[in-house]
């Protein structure tokens, strides 16, 4: 018979590393109630400044809760993730520019930017009274174990899962993963609100979160990388009525994302009277970035799509 079980978030890890004993062994069919930290640790509070930003430190890996065992699970097999729930923890969320990172280089966003979302009615996250975007909450980070010893960085996305921060992991999505280690160890954390395709500014609508997750195995099935399966189409409430594109071709899709996203934070600022850094974290957390055209040799083309039905 399934159990329900809950893991809180008074003990996190922030490095995948497969010496870890899991804090909690569940067995195929069980469910998997987790508290999560935001990426920052509890760091920013509402009455967080730009000059918070800076004053965070340097980046140690985001917390995650975890790892939890899967009895059976072995090298080989596939660890099925039923994505049941995920919720805000607290009635604020909030978004940051760090100048060095993200899509657009430090000479363009020299200045750290902080924005605090309202998320006290579950079902926007609001910057101020003239934007109001969708809430959809998904799990930044989920993974298991990698088969190579040591610590390895949360940071980048990898063959185990990790930092994938895909927006339609959402409620109703079931997460298939490569089990490398026995047992799976998964954990998951970095949570987040609402996110555009590509999180330009490289932090979305950060929350701290409740996620609730079904956990099932796939013996042999010995996937390369991360798959999933949406539970119907993925068009987002944001995406339901018009929206402003901006294109950039070229032979690198790299510099096109950068290009396209250049002219939207010109459309927004010119537009909407939105600051350079308003929009440019309107763009991390509202724009999806989209391949559209791969194909004519030697440009491609990357088409940045914003909502503008998240304008109030």
């Amino acid at each position: 018979m399934a159990i329900t079980h809950h893991l809180d978030r008074s003990v996190v890890h922030r490095a995948w590393d497969n010496s870890l004993l899991p804090r909690l062994v569940i067995d195929p069919g069980d469910i998997v109630i987790f508290d999560t930290r935001d990426a920052a640790d509890g760091y920013y509070s509402p009455s967080s400044t730009h000059d918070d930003v800076m004053g965070r430190g340097p980046f140690r890996g985001h917390p995650l809760t975890g790892p939890v065992g899967v009895r059976g699970a072995r090298r080989g097999d596939v660890l099925t993730v039923e994505i049941l729930d995920v919720k805000p923890a607290a009635a604020f969320g909030w978004t940051a520019i760090r100048p060095g990172r993200g899509l657009l280089p430090e000479a363009e966003f020299s200045k750290p930017h902080l924005t605090i979302w309202d998320l006290t009615d579950g079902t926007h996250a609001r910057m101020g009274r003239r934007i109001a975007v969708p809430v959809a909450p998904f799990p930044g980070v989920m993974g298991v174990a990698l088969d190579e010893p040591g610590a390895h960085s949360t940071m980048p996305p990898r063959k185990n899962g990790g930092n994938m921060d895909i927006k339609h992991l959402t409620a109703g999505t079931t997460l298939f993963l490569p089990v490398w280690m026995d047992g799976a160890l998964f954990s998951v954390g970095d949570a987040h609100a609402t996110q555009g395709d590509g999180e330009v500014c490289v932090t979305a609508v950060e929350m701290m979160g409740t996620v609730t997750l079904r956990f099932g195995l796939a013996p042999g099935r010995e996937l390369k990388e991360p798959q999933f399966r949406t539970s119907g189409p993925i068009v987002s409430a944001a995406d339901r009525g018009p929206c402003f594109v901006t294109t950039a071709h070229g032979p690198d899709l790299f510099a096109s994302a950068q290009q396209a996203i250049r002219y939207m934070i010109d459309h927004l600022a010119t537009e909407r009277g939105l600051s350079r850094e308003e929009a440019y974290i309107l763009c991390s957390v509202a724009v999806d970035l989209k391949i559209s055209e791969i194909v004519d040799a030697p440009n491609w083309i990357v088409s940045a799509f914003l909502p503008e039905s998240i304008f109030t």
